[in-house]
């Protein structure tokens, strides 16, 4: 038996002013809520327009500290260097070390001496308190008042060098 229909499909249209409207109301959001941000790197920085050749002369320029821990296989010091000199190995050694860094920077305090930084380099297996005289030569001394004298803030250490043999 056949079925027969009675009604005819009708086309669906869809109606473009509700859809219109949806993206206007869109586009309204998405303009509300953008955010504009200036460009990175876009800075307004007034350099001079030359530099006083009298103020590159008058700040004098200190050379790099570095100081060199070599350590014996047990862990103990070897040898103490400040540069290429040798100062030797015992307690003596970090107190000459600091004499002499005393002398390369001049007078504690000097705001000229804010920026020098002294590099240690210590052998991998060497024992710790000798890094820490090192430091402590470095950095300063106690006055006879007991108050901390400094000298210099900046200490860096180069990277470790783990023994030929080592794991």
């Amino acid at each position: 038996m056949k079925i027969r229909c009675r009604f005819q499909a009708e086309k669906i249209t869809p109606q473009m002013a509700p859809m219109i409207d949806v993206v206007f109301q869109l586009l309204i959001f998405f303009m509300l809520t953008l955010r504009i941000v200036e460009s990175e790197g876009d800075f307004n920085i007034n350099m001079p327009a030359h530099i006083p050749s009298q103020m590159m002369t008058d700040a004098p320029v200190f050379p790099d500290i570095k100081v060199r821990l070599e350590a014996m296989p047990d862990g103990s010091l070897r040898m103490l260097y400040l540069g290429p000199n040798q100062l030797g190995n015992d307690r003596q050694a970090f107190q000459e070390l600091n004499r002499q860094i005393l002398t390369i920077i001049g007078k504690p305090g000097n705001p000229l001496t804010k920026d020098i930084e002294v590099e240690i380099d210590a052998d991998y297996n060497l024992g710790f308190q000798h890094v820490i005289s090192a430091v402590s030569a470095c950095t300063g001394r106690l006055s006879k008042q007991g108050q901390v004298v400094r000298y210099v803030e900046k200490i860096k250490f180069a990277p470790p060098k783990r023994p030929a043999g080592g794991a």
